[in-house]
């Protein structure tokens, strides 16, 4: 596993997925797709599109990253988000992370990510990841962090960051 990933500082840990967090898993999916709750249709439609879109998600990364690891991020022993890594041939590729809504905000999502660039450091690889180009929110920290953009194919940003960045 990565090194020094498993605790880290304000009682955060990571830990790998287990059967018994499917709930949550689809659960956290959902909260994430406040965009398909706007659009018009019954109740219904939308939660079965907010299915399916989760089943090709996990249909798609798996095809694409058939070696990542999944990991639930707990604040001390509290389930509040996930992260999903691929240790590639030529980097370590941030897949998805994503928070439960009352844990959004608050820097989580910073400590993860120093976390993950520690890790890819020690391996001597990029760390890489992909976030759309109107999530501004997301691309400042990313940026913030060190990491650049490497590749723009819309509506999407691959953003790199290089352990001699740090």
């Amino acid at each position: 596993m990565m090194q020094g990933m498993g605790s880290m500082p304000e009682g955060l840990g990571l830990r790998p997925v287990r059967d018994g967090d499917r709930g949550f898993l689809e659960n956290l999916y959902r909260s994430t797709r406040e965009d398909l709750r706007l659009l018009d249709g019954e109740e219904d439609f939308i939660e079965e599109l907010i299915e399916m879109q989760y089943r090709a998600l996990k249909q798609g990364y798996g095809d694409q990253f058939p070696n990542a690891m999944q990991f639930i991020i707990e604040k001390q022993g509290e389930r509040i988000g996930q992260v999903a890594v691929d240790f590639g041939p030529n980097e370590v590729r941030i897949i998805n992370l994503s928070f439960i809504p009352k844990a959004r905000g608050k820097g989580f999502g910073a400590q993860i990510l120093r976390g993950m660039q520690m890790a890819a450091a020690q391996v001597r690889a990029p760390l890489a990841l992909t976030v759309q180009s109107d999530n501004l929110v997301a691309k400042c920290l990313y940026l913030n962090l060190g990491f650049q953009v490497a590749e723009v194919v819309p509506p999407y940003e691959r953003m790199l960051w290089y352990p001699s960045s740090a």
